[in-house]
């Protein structure tokens, strides 16, 4: 969701059957003895699970993640067509990130990147993974409502972790920078300055735009991921099973998580990016209402969903990345638990 907000487990109302290459928990898992669900991990596990899945996944997707950003950020508060252009949809500004910062560029922020993927799906499967064993997920919705519960609570432990990941990548050459510019030295260094400067608030400056996102992003995934994978597989495009499969339901699913998250996106972006007083008060929107209200009035409503293209080509194949791993991790620490009695 980083984005990336990912699918955790099976709509309800559609057959378990179809779904049975999918690489989501269970919805009920009978306990045995240790605490550990049968034919499952415990929360803890999926927790350390989760986080090196998220992590995986990131590292190649991390460069839509920088182009995202200053597609975001390009054009803040100004009237469509009187600002200059540096990054003209995705491919282009892969271009114009190559050109100005390296090959290197694209991969720039990782390390908060991955910080943030990791406590954010850390803690995300989690406390799904705690939901569904309390039987949350069996009620109708509940899937959807504990992935966005879920969702919200690790964007808000990740939060510090993607304040300084939107700074980082924002940084760049001024002939083709956009939003301010922290000039941070290194990921260390960010988080230091933040601290020395605005105390613990400081570091969860924009929380308010990071915990919508997630929580829209992660229910919209849920309702509509497994339904988009049976879809395509309905209409023939690959055989039922396949990855490839898994993939096109992704970027199918996409399309309805792009729409319903990128204005959440546009807006946590901006509020992580802006400069602040010394008092830590941003300089640019006092919160997430009137940073809405600002870029509708300033830029008109499609300003919301700058970096929409960014956004799209990166869920899908996140999601499956994300999904992928942490099933084959799942699977290897069930065939190295002892069978139960």
């Amino acid at each position: 969701m980083a984005a990336g907000a990912g699918a955790l487990a099976p709509v309800p109302g559609v057959p378990s059957a179809s779904l049975h290459e999918f690489p989501y928990p269970p919805q009920t898992r009978p306990r045995v003895s240790g605490g550990s669900p049968a034919g499952g991990v415990p929360p803890a596990t999926d927790l350390v699970l989760g986080a090196t899945a998220g992590c995986l996944a990131c590292v190649l997707t991390n460069p839509l993640e920088v182009v995202k950003t200053r597609l975001q950020l390009q054009g803040e508060l100004q009237p469509p067509g009187t600002y200059p252009r540096p990054y003209r949809g995705v491919l282009r500004a892969l271009g114009a990130v190559c050109r100005a910062d390296g090959l290197r560029g694209l991969q720039k922020g990782l390390a908060a990147s991955l910080l943030y993927q990791g406590l954010m799906n850390g803690v995300r499967f989690y406390c799904y993974s705690h939901a569904e064993d309390a039987g949350w997920t069996r009620y109708p919705g509940g899937t959807v409502a504990a992935g966005a519960i879920a969702g919200a609570v690790g964007a808000f432990v990740g939060s510090p972790a993607y304040l300084v990941k939107t700074h980082l990548q924002a940084q760049t050459l001024s002939s083709v920078a956009v939003g301010h510019q922290h000039n941070h030295e290194s990921i260390s260094g960010a988080f230091e300055s933040i601290y020395r400067q605005h105390g613990v608030a400081g570091l969860w400056r924009g929380v308010t735009g990071a915990v919508p996102r997630v929580a829209v992003g992660s229910a919209a995934q849920l309702a509509t991921f497994a339904s988009a994978k049976d879809w395509v597989c309905e209409h023939q495009w690959f055989r039922e099973g396949s990855w490839a499969a898994v993939l096109a339901g992704g970027m199918v699913s996409g399309v309805a998580v792009a729409v319903t998250m990128t204005p959440f996106d546009v807006v946590s972006t901006r509020l992580y990016n802006q400069p602040v007083d010394a008092d830590g008060t941003g300089k640019l929107y006092r919160g997430f209402l009137d940073c809405v209200l600002q870029i509708s009035s300033k830029e008109g409503l499609l300003g919301l969903y700058k970096g929409i293209g960014a956004v799209y080509l990166r869920l899908g194949p996140h999601t499956v990345l994300s999904l992928f791993f942490w099933d084959e991790l799942r699977k290897m620490v069930q065939h190295q638990q002892p069978p139960g009695p």
